[in-house]
């Protein structure tokens, strides 16, 4: 009980018992009184021990899987998984609820089972078609390979182990429970069985989908399973990532930011354009984009909300996040299209030849300039594609027959979602309108050069577009090639070979050591 509770609990109880004494007694005073009225205060009443059962996950055959899901990335501090994370993860979030589900063994973490994601996403981005692949029990052949055995355990008190990618995704990628309260539908304990069902063996298929989705928050949506071979793999099986970042057209230049965007296409050096991470000791920057435009959101509204779509066989670290800043400068005027190729002309070994005729070779840029990337807000990791033959995307057609279409499709929740944001748009329009009609709204300068647009006056503030309805105000405006130079990528390895790097292989080959010690006595 609060203590504000508590307080007006008193309050009623004196005036209804018509005991005038209590009304001059302070907050504090009434508290006090109330705690020593409670029986349970000094002695609380202990928690009940919940009674669950130890299932022996090696008594049970095991079958891979991928499973296709969706997040809204603004609730949670990123896809991987943290041991002590600020915010919950996605990863934790999941591998929670496939523990909670039996369908893998918490104790041995996501290592024990095999888990592969197709790409690690920031704290903020979200996913349309997010990939993991992973080893879940299975119920084959209708039987279990051994009886359950029964205990009284505390699920939770092993945490998963720490499991970590050392590697990025292909050449280069970028890169718990906290939710549960936020159901729009009711909880259950209707985990998968722990015995096989005649449904489960006909397809050997317990309804991951259904289960899963029962369990996940609202923000975390299954939308598909796929049995895959042995040897598959999220992340080293995907052939490309297809990547949106929704942004405002008003105040920029799409035509420019178009042909900054087309001269991406093909296989290019793109170390201006990442966060260099020095402990992964990356030398090759060179990644191959097959698509890039910017489009409509809507086609048949060529002035509302456009996509940045972006399609490449692998991406550096906050990689598309330093494209879409570039993009927004090249939209205000501030810089040119040929500044995409000026960025891209980074290694002196393959200058690059003019990107059209008539236009000069884009100047050699060996360190990156420093700039501010992109908000993570409007960015999604959209399709994850992969081989024609390595996946069969199913979606529990059984269950949702028996059920009802739609009585737990994703799609219910989404749709609530959706109709929420369209109101919470319209709400602010609104605000927007009521403070405008007392207020003037500021100055347009983007783009600059554009009809109707003011030129922009000496010592004006500029709102800077980050993304996201983000900006960053500024009086002047330095341009990118004359800016102050970061450290190259060689340079950052360097410092970190010898100083972090350095200390933590003292430290592993210390632990070794001892490791050595230990087993030779």
């Amino acid at each position: 009980m609060t203590g504000g509770s508590s307080y007006r609990l008193l309050r009623r109880y004196a005036r209804f018992n018509r005991m005038e004494p209590y009304k001059n007694w302070s907050r504090e005073e009434l508290i006090a009184r109330l705690q020593r009225l409670d029986p349970h205060h000094e002695h609380p009443r202990p928690e009940p021990v919940r009674q669950t059962k130890t299932l022996d996950f090696s008594a049970y055959p095991r079958r891979k899987i991928a499973l296709k899901f969706t997040y809204n990335g603004i609730h949670y501090g990123g896809m991987e998984f943290q041991r002590d994370p600020a915010l919950p993860t996605v990863e934790g979030v999941l591998f929670d609820a496939m523990v909670h589900t039996k369908l893998v063994d918490r104790e041995g973490g996501l290592d024990g089972c095999g888990w592969q994601r197709c790409g690690r996403t920031d704290k903020g981005v979200s996913a349309g078609g997010q990939v993991v692949s992973l080893w879940v029990r299975s119920t084959s052949n209708g039987k279990a390979l051994a009886a359950e055995t029964s205990a009284q355990a505390d699920e939770q008190s092993t945490p998963p182990v720490d499991f970590r990618d050392t590697a990025e995704d292909g050449p280069g990628l970028e890169g718990d429970f906290g939710l549960m309260g936020d159901f729009d539908e009711p909880p259950t304990n209707g985990s998968m069985s722990t015995k096989p069902t005649p449904a489960d063996a006909e397809d050997d298929n317990p309804a991951y989908v259904y289960k899963l989705n029962h369990i996940l928050p609202p923000t975390i949506r299954i939308l598909a399973w796929s049995p895959v071979a042995d040897d598959f793999s999220a992340r080293h099986s995907c052939r490309w990532r297809h990547y949106k970042y929704f942004f405002s057209p008003h105040g920029l230049d799409l035509a420019a930011m178009s042909d900054a965007a087309s001269r991406l296409l093909g296989e290019h050096d793109f170390r201006n354009l990442c966060k260099v991470d020095a402990s992964k000791q990356l030398t090759v920057f060179t990644r191959c984009i097959l698509h890039a435009s910017v489009d409509p959101v809507d086609p048949q509204d060529p002035t509302g909300m456009h996509v940045f779509n972006l399609r490449g066989n692998a991406f550096l670290y906050n990689m598309v996040r330093h494209l879409m800043a570039v993009l927004f400068l090249v939209g205000t005027g501030l810089e040119r299209p040929s500044v995409m190729s000026a960025l891209l002309n980074a290694d002196p070994a393959r200058p690059l030849p003019p990107f059209r005729e008539g236009e000069p070779a884009p100047p050699l840029v060996t360190g990156k300039p420093e700039y501010i990337i992109a908000d993570p807000l409007p960015l999604m990791l959209w399709e994850c594609g992969y081989d024609d033959d390595a996946l069969d995307w199913r979606i529990d057609r059984a269950k949702a027959d028996a059920v009802g279409e739609t009585a737990k499709s994703p799609l219910r929740g989404m749709i609530c979602a959706h109709e929420r944001a369209i109101l919470s748009a319209s709400l602010e329009e609104h605000f927007l309108k009521a403070a405008e009609a007392h207020h003037t709204p500021p100055k347009p300068y983007f783009p600059i050069g554009a009809p109707g647009v003011e030129a922009l006056p000496e010592g004006a503030m500029m709102s800077l577009p980050l993304g996201g309805g983000k900006v960053k105000r500024a009086a002047t405006y330095t341009p990118l090639l004359e800016r102050k130079r970061m450290l190259t990528p060689e340079e950052v390895n360097t410092r970190y070979r010898l100083g972090r790097g350095a200390k933590k292989l003292e430290r592993r080959a210390a632990a070794l050591a001892v490791a050595d010690d230990d087993a030779d006595e």
